[in-house]
């Protein structure tokens, strides 16, 4: 039964991308579109909650695994993914000249949309490293023609950039994985040797050096897919020029996804000895790519970018969490991709209503929405309130938690910097906001035309998502389940 869900959950946004093509005007198209986004997310969400009641072990199957920690992962996928694709129609409608001609253009969005989600959902459920590795070489693909989508040279840069950095990084990776699985081939087993369990199992009879470079080399690797610094080169151009549908999808996302198989990289791996060095590189990558964003977010910038180098912080801030491994920096680590999952789609989809109404925020900071749109304004406020940590937001109680964690994992000194380099982080976003509420305001007050009247409801609907996420991060701790989070791969 369980089997049949989760095929159903992968199969269903091809499915979608197939059937998007039947109809011949552009408003069926969209329709069909956001039904199937709404089967597609209850299937996903069904076998989250299924993955949560199952227990600490987790479910096994054939070719997948889905413990806590990835049934979190899928269900935030899920939940973007479906506002993706409803507020994608918004953005078609007001697109001008691509691409694609007219006639054309909905129907290759949809198909690379839902094929690059479906590659998403199936990341989170795989059970083995060579079949993720492919999975995550499959999004390079679908993503990189909708960063290009537009037409506009930027976004045909922006897109060549991602495509050949991250394809890159994941070249790397694969000579990690061919390694490790040389080193594992003794034990048998064909492709299955790569399966997590199997390499938890006989990690530890891998030779020293052997384990060493694997570990290297596929952690740099997925390093750049995820986009932690300093190999974060294509992250700001590829998301400040995508449809903002789809840079939430790549933000709240693929960049966490990606960072889930590191995640059982790092747990699986640690069997062969390695464990300690590998919490190291986290740790460094989360510290690094903290400092390298710190300074853009005190510099004045379009909005888009600035939510892109805040992803770059914020991937910072879930890698430490990893590194630290303490159960309460683990359960810090799912309240915070929720929390940022959350506010970063919502900053990415009031980027609609502002470049239509104020194309200058493509190139400067957004200044006075309190005066010209309080719809936007209010998305504004909470999407940027979130992201920079206020209290009592999930991602103020997340990063506590993640640093109380980095404290009982013995961890002080990393633990005081990075608390300092989080403060800054929040003063920079902290003014931004102020400015783009109370700033001076350029131009006359907004109508409330369909992008507006979509933020409104997202707002709304994210407010109650980040209510609600507040008072499961308290039930978590209580709960103590940090320690049972990756039961699926032990």
């Amino acid at each position: 039964m369980i089997d049949a869900l989760l095929i159903a959950v992968v199969a269903a946004p091809p499915l979608g991308a197939l059937l998007v093509r039947v109809p011949r005007s552009p408003g069926g198209a969209d329709c069909v579109n956001i039904v199937g986004a709404s089967i597609s997310a209850a299937l996903a969400l069904t076998a989250s909650v299924i993955g949560v009641l199952h227990g600490a072990d987790g479910l096994r199957g054939s070719w997948f695994v889905l413990d806590r920690a990835g049934a979190a992962f899928l269900a935030v996928t899920a939940v973007v993914g479906w506002c993706s694709a409803v507020v994608s129609p918004a953005y078609l409608a007001g697109q001008g000249k691509g691409m694609f001609t007219a006639r054309r253009a909905r129907a290759w969005y949809y198909t690379a949309f839902d094929l690059f989600w479906a590659a998403l959902l199936a990341l989170v459920l795989v059970k083995n490293l060579g079949v993720a590795w492919l999975l995550v070489e499959a999004t390079t693909g679908t993503s990189a023609l909708l960063v290009a989508y537009s037409g506009a040279k930027n976004a045909l840069e922006a897109g060549w950039k991602y495509l050949v950095l991250t394809t890159f990084g994941l070249a790397v990776a694969v000579l990690g994985i061919l390694l490790l699985f040389a080193g594992l081939a003794p034990h048998g087993g064909g492709l299955s040797t790569l399966d997590w369990q199997s390499i938890a199992r006989h990690a530890g009879g891998l030779p020293h050096q052997t384990a060493l470079f694997a570990l290297i080399m596929i952690l740099a690797g997925l390093a750049a897919k995820i986009g932690w610094a300093p190999v974060h080169n294509w992250l700001p151009d590829a998301h400040s020029e995508a449809p903002p549908p789809v840079s939430a999808l790549l933000s709240a996302a693929l960049l966490p996804t990606v960072m889930l198989i590191a995640w059982r990289v790092v747990l699986t791996l640690g069997a062969a000895g390695e464990g300690h060095l590998a919490h190291d590189l986290i740790i460094a990558f989360g510290l690094a790519s903290l400092a390298v964003a710190i300074p853009f977010l005190w510099r004045p910038m379009a909005w888009k970018r600035l939510l892109a180098y805040s992803s770059l912080e914020h991937m910072g801030i879930l890698a430490l969490g990893i590194g630290f491994g303490s159960p309460l920096a683990s359960i810090g680590v799912v309240v915070h991709l929720a929390g940022h999952a959350l506010a970063k789609s919502l900053g990415f989809y009031t980027a609609m209503p502002l470049l239509r109404n104020d194309p200058s925020t493509g190139w400067r900071p957004p200044r006075g929405l309190a005066r010209r749109s309080t719809p936007v304004a209010v998305g504004v406020g909470v999407s940027l309130g979130t992201l920079s940590g206020l209290p009592p937001s999930p991602l103020f109680i997340s990063e506590l938690l993640i640093l109380a964690g980095g404290v009982a994992a013995q961890q002080p000194v990393i633990v005081a910097l990075a608390a300092v380099l989080m403060a800054l982080g929040f003063l920079g976003l902290a003014h931004t906001l102020i400015e783009a509420l109370a700033g001076e305001a350029r131009g006359h007050r907004w109508k409330s035309g369909r992008a507006v009247r979509i933020t409104a409801r997202l707002t709304a609907g994210v407010s109650l998502g980040l209510v609600a996420l507040t008072v499961s991060a308290y039930l978590l701790v209580e709960a103590g389940i940090g320690a049972s989070l990756m039961g699926g791969v032990a």
